[in-house]
Order: structure tokens, then C-alpha cells, then sequence
């Protein structure tokens, strides 16, 4: 029975063990690899089941008359049929591509030790497809143009200054006041602004921003920041 089975004499197992070792490398290759480095789990579902289905079509065909070279070429124009309303990047169709040559290489080609070969030839397609996606992954990330890295830098620094102004709202308390001494808004007289306001509120204020003024009734609306903790101790 075991040599039967190693020297694919029994038809039944012959198909049984090609589809699971065809089964596992889609599986390696789509969900270790390529979800890994594209983060498109969309699109790991159709190349699936259709490597699957082509190992099945080529299997039923394989009593026919029909080659490799006829099967490759017969499901690559099916597949870029089926696709060319979308607009698939090189990469996923070079995806594409190798799900068909895995499904009719482990479906059709007999090789002279059927277990060793079909485990040598698919190990080596996954470790081609590993060793680009390292090697271009890192690649990439060091021939980033100066355009880039600048926009990265900006988008680092936009950042900090949110987070920043974030921090600053939640240190800072806001509160409206009305305030009829005009001459005191000028930039010139800030320090002299914030002790005034802080001595008729009682408040020690920190910051102060003009909303509007009113030249007809001569008073400003002002918007006064003082910290948290100092509200918490008046009260």
C-alpha cells in the first residue's frame, strides 16, 4: 500500500496527494507571503479557489491529449479575460500568473519520483517568491526620493504639532469674558492684559485670544486659558 502510494500507481491517491500539496503551497504562498507584504485579503479568495479549480480542470483533462504548454496558455488567457475590467498591478497579476503555473504543474507534469519532485519544484517557488518579496520590500523602502522623505517629514511634523495641541487643550481650561479696557489689547501690552484679567477674576490667566470687538460700545469679547489645576484650586 505504501509503495503504492509513494510511486503514484493508485490513481485515487495519486490525485488525493497532488491536490493537498498543491492545497498547501496556495495556502503558504497567499496567506504567509502575499497577505503579509500587500495586506490585500480581497483578493486572496479568488486566487484560491482558482488555482484549486484549475488543478481539478487539468486533472479531468489530463487523459486528454492535451501539454503543459497548451494548459498554461489556456488558463492565463481565461484568467487576463476574466480580470481586464480591473486594474490589477504587475504584482498581483504576477500573483495571478504563478497561482496558475503551481495548479497545472501539480495537476499535469509527471515527474520520474512524483513526491520528491512535486515538493522540490513547489519549495522552490516559494522560496523565489519569499526571497523578491524581502529583497524588494527592502529595496523600496531605501530608494524612498527626496520628495518622499520630505513629505514623511512633514507628515512627522504635522503630527507632534496635533498631538501637541492636543496635549495643550487638555492642560488648559477655556472660559468667554467680556472686557471694556480696549487700550490693553494692544500686542505691546500682554503681560499688563494678563494681570488685569487675572485680578478681576481672581484667576491666574495664562493665555488670552480676542473673539471680536466692539468699538461702538467699546468692549471685546476675549477668550481666556488658564490650567486646569488653578481652576480646581479656586474652586
Amino acid at each position: 500500500m505504501t509503495d503504492s502510494l509513494f510511486s503514484f500507481q493508485d490513481p485515487l491517491w495519486s490525485v488525493l496527494l497532488r491536490l493537498a500539496i498543491n492545497t498547501a503551497v496556495l495556502f503558504v504562498m497567499l496567506y504567509f507571503i502575499f497577505f503579509r507584504f500587500t495586506k490585500k485579503k480581497d483578493d486572496i479568495f479568488p486566487f484560491f479557489l482558482m488555482g484549486t479549480m484549475i488543478f481539478i480542470i487539468c486533472i479531468l483533462l489530463k487523459k486528454s491529449e492535451m501539454n503543459m504548454g497548451m494548459a498554461l496558455g489556456l488558463f492565463a488567457i481565461f484568467s487576463i479575460i476574466r480580470y481586464r475590467s480591473e486594474n490589477l498591478v504587475a504584482k498581483n497579476l504576477a500573483y495571478l500568473f504563478t497561482v496558475i503555473t503551481v495548479s497545472v504543474i501539480n495537476a499535469m507534469f509527471d515527474f520520474p519520483h512524483p513526491v520528491r519532485g512535486i515538493i522540490l519544484v513547489n519549495f522552490i517557488i516559494i522560496v523565489t517568491v519569499l526571497f523578491l518579496e524581502l529583497g524588494f520590500s527592502k529595496f523600496s523602502k531605501d530608494i524612498l526620493t527626496k520628495d518622499e522623505k520630505k513629505a514623511l517629514k512633514k507628515a512627522g511634523k504635522n503630527t507632534e504639532k496635533k498631538e501637541a495641541k492636543k496635549a495643550e487643550k487638555k492642560k488648559y481650561s477655556r472660559h468667554q469674558v467680556l472686557y471694556d479696557n480696549l487700550g490693553l489689547l494692544n500686542p505691546d501690552k500682554k503681560n499688563d492684559l494678563l494681570k488685569d484679567i487675572s485680578k478681576r477674576t481672581g484667576i491666574e490667566v495664562d493665555k488670552v485670544r480676542i473673539k471680536k470687538i466692539d468699538l461702538i460700545k467699546y468692549n471685546a469679547i476675549l477668550d481666556v486659558y488658564y490650567k486646569k489645576t488653578t481652576a480646581k484650586a479656586e474652586e
